[in-house]
């Protein structure tokens, strides 16, 4: 049986709800086989983040290789990299999906001050398709993106700065939760359910990681985003209600869960 291979290049969570363990749930929900190389291991849960400890980035690296070198890779992503130099570890990749992780939903930090700028410069023009929410997208461009017309323009200027595509997510908006996908030569309106829950932890994760998963499959970048929009708010639907936090969403929603 032959199957395709996603990589992804992110930090552990041991709550679960996002980072590594999402992007493999949402691999495997979607038909990949899902590999890793870990950048950090957190200890967090619903509440927060209460220890980062980062990888050496030749381990990182090592990962990476150990998994191209022997498996192969159709599509990889990359999530928490935290500092310039584990960001300068990454290396060629075909398609490569980069969301830009810079603060954890409970409000820490995940990305270093003075690795913004190594996230410009270095892995921006790798990206095969950017992900930015809003506030990722206004540290990236260096000045606020909250309306639509600001997510156009915003997704026109991530493309010029080096992205092939770039979808900048709407979900911080006020009401509009509208996603903006542009790719050099179509800039597409992605509208979406906004689904009133709390329980939206891994959200970012999972909808960049569905993406990279439909890459590997073979599909069109615009259409993997689509794709993925409506894989991730299903599995907002379904988001879990546990621990005293903010919940994470379900990417196994296809599955049986409970008891």
């Amino acid at each position: 049986m032959t199957i395709p291979v996603a990589l992804t290049i992110a930090g552990s969570d041991s709550g679960g709800g996002a980072g590594i363990q999402a992007d493999l749930k949402t691999f495997a929900a979607l038909g990949v086989h899902g590999t890793s190389a870990v950048t950090a291991v957190t200890a967090q849960n619903t509440t927060g983040v209460t220890g980062i400890l980062e990888l050496p980035p030749s381990l990182i690296r090592q990962q990476i290789d150990a998994v191209a070198g022997d498996i192969g890779i159709q599509a990889a992503k990359t999530g928490m990299l935290s500092s310039a130099e584990i960001i300068a570890a990454q290396h060629g990749i075909e398609h490569l999906v980069v969301d830009p992780v810079m603060v954890a939903k409970g409000g820490a930090r995940l990305l270093r001050d003075d690795a913004v700028e190594a996230l410009r410069r270095r892995l921006v023009p790798l990206a095969s398709v950017l992900t930015p929410n809003l506030p990722e997208a206004g540290v990236l461009l260096g000045h606020t993106v909250a309306t639509l017309d600001e997510r156009r323009q915003a997704a026109r200027d991530l493309v010029a700065m080096g992205a092939h595509a770039a979808v900048v997510k709407g979900g911080h908006a006020g009401g509009d939760a509208t996603d903006v996908f542009f790719d050099g030569t179509r800039l597409v309106e992605l509208e979406g359910a906004r689904i009133a829950t709390p329980n939206t932890h891994g959200s970012g994760c999972v909808f960049s990681a569905a993406i990279t998963a439909l890459l590997a499959r073979g599909a069109d970048p615009l259409d993997a985003v689509r794709e993925a929009k409506e894989f991730v708010t299903s599995a907002i639907a379904n988001a879990l209600e546990i621990g005293h936090g903010h919940g994470p969403v379900n990417p196994m929603f296809g599955l049986r869960t409970g008891g």
